[in-house]
C-alpha cells in the first residue's frame, strides 16, 4: 500500500467518524395536561418549565424525572414564561385577565404575586434576565406602544418604565407569546426584541427595522431571536397556522441587523424558537419538528419531526432541553 494511500484512507476514516456524529431528540416525559412555552435551564441538572392551567414542572436530575404542580389560586392561568436561578428560586408570567408575575424561593411550593396589572389589553409576551438581578418584560402594544417594564432585584419588584420611553408599534403590530424568546440580551445593558403580524420588526436599542421574515396577517412574523454577540443573530417565525410552509421563516444577520440573510437551507415549517448552541451550531423547534445548524444558521437539517414549543439551552452547563404540548419534553441527544 503506497504512503499516499494510507494517507487517503485515514483521511476518509477520520471524515467518516466526524460526520456520524447526529443530533437527535429524546422525549423525556409526556401527558401532562399542560401546553408548556416557558422553559428555563438554570444548569444540566436544573430544569424549569411553565405553562396552561396554572402549571409549573421541575426536574432536579437532568430530566430524569419531573415534579408537578399547580398555583394555587392561578389554576386557570397561562404561564407563558419562566426564569429560574436555581433549584429553589423561580419567577413566572401569566400572560394577561390580568397579567401577573409570581417568583417562588421554596421550589415552587409557595408562590407570591410580585407583578400584577389590570390594564385593559395587557399581554405580556417574555421575560429576560441579564443576570440574577436585572431583568425585562415585554408586553403587547397598548395605545400604540409595546409595555416595558424593569427588575434590579432578581425579580422581588417590577417598575414600568416611563411611557414616554415605550416601543412604537405600528398598527396591527404585536408579539408572540409562543416560547419566552422574542426579548433577549443584546449586551450587559440592552436587549432585542422582535415583533409580527401585520408588520414584523427587530427593536435594538433605540431603533426599529423593518424585518425580511414573512408577515401581513396576525399568525405571520418573527417569534424569537437568539443572540450569539453583537453582530450575529438568528430569527425564526413564519406562519403558525401553517405548520409545515417555509416561506421566509429563518434569516440571518452577521452585522447586528443592519442586513439579513435567508439560510441556503431553511428549517422545514414554522419555527416558534431559536437558541445558539456553541462555535457555529443552533437550534430551532416548532410544531412539525426540530432543526440543526452547525454553519452559522446557513443549512438546516431536520433531527426530529416531534412537536415542541419551545428549546433553550443551560445557563451553565451544555444540555438542551425542548418543552411542548401535552406537557411534552425532550432533551437534545448528541449520537
Amino acid at each position: 500500500m503506497s504512503f499516499m494511500f494510507k494517507i487517503i484512507i485515514s483521511f476518509l476514516v477520520s471524515w467518516c467518524a466526524g460526520s456520524a456524529v447526529a443530533q437527535s431528540v429524546e422525549v423525556l416525559t409526556s401527558g401532562t395536561k399542560t401546553s408548556i412555552r416557558g422553559l428555563s435551564v438554570v444548569n444540566d441538572r436544573v430544569v424549569w418549565v411553565s405553562g396552561s392551567n396554572g402549571t409549573v414542572g421541575r426536574s432536579i436530575d437532568g430530566g430524569k424525572t419531573f415534579t408537578w404542580l399547580t398555583v394555587r389560586g392561578f389554576e386557570k392561568n397561562d404561564f407563558r414564561d419562566i426564569e429560574a436561578f436555581d433549584e429553589k428560586i423561580a419567577v413566572i408570567m401569566a400572560v394577561a385577565d390580568p397579567a401577573y408575575i409570581l417568583r417562588t424561593t421554596d421550589g415552587g411550593e409557595n408562590w407570591r404575586v410580585v407583578f400584577e396589572n389590570k390594564t385593559k389589553g395587557m399581554f405580556l409576551d417574555a421575560m429576560e434576565f441579564w443576570n440574577d438581578q436585572s431583568g425585562i418584560v415585554l408586553g403587547d402594544p397598548i395605545n400604540g406602544k409595546f409595555f416595558i417594564a424593569r427588575t434590579f432585584d432578581g425579580g422581588l419588584t417590577w417598575q414600568d418604565i416611563p411611557p414616554s420611553n415605550y416601543p412604537l408599534a405600528d398598527s396591527g403590530e404585536a408579539c408572540f407569546a409562543s416560547s419566552g424568546t422574542n426579548i433577549r440580551k443584546l449586551n450587559k445593558r440592552e436587549a432585542v426584541f422582535v415583533s409580527g403580524g401585520l408588520k414584523s420588526h427587530i427593536f435594538i436599542q433605540n431603533s426599529k427595522s423593518l424585518l425580511p421574515i414573512q408577515q401581513g396577517k396576525e399568525s405571520t412574523g418573527a417569534n424569537s431571536v437568539a443572540v450569539k454577540n453583537k453582530k450575529t443573530m438568528i430569527l425564526v417565525g413564519g406562519d403558525f397556522t401553517t405548520k409545515d410552509s417555509t416561506v421566509k421563516n429563518c434569516f440571518v444577520t452577521l452585522d447586528g441587523g443592519q442586513t439579513w440573510q435567508a439560510p441556503a437551507q431553511v428549517p422545514h415549517g414554522y419555527r416558534s424558537c431559536v437558541e445558539y448552541v456553541n462555535k457555529k451550531n443552533w437550534i430551532t423547534c416548532g410544531l412539525n419538528g426540530t432543526d440543526y445548524s452547525k454553519d452559522e444558521g446557513n443549512t438546516w437539517n431536520w433531527i426530529s419531526k416531534e412537536s415542541f414549543h419551545v428549546c433553550r439551552k443551560a445557563k451553565k452547563g451544555n444540555a438542551v432541553y425542548f418543552a411542548g404540548g401535552g406537557g411534552t419534553i425532550g432533551k437534545l441527544i448528541m449520537d
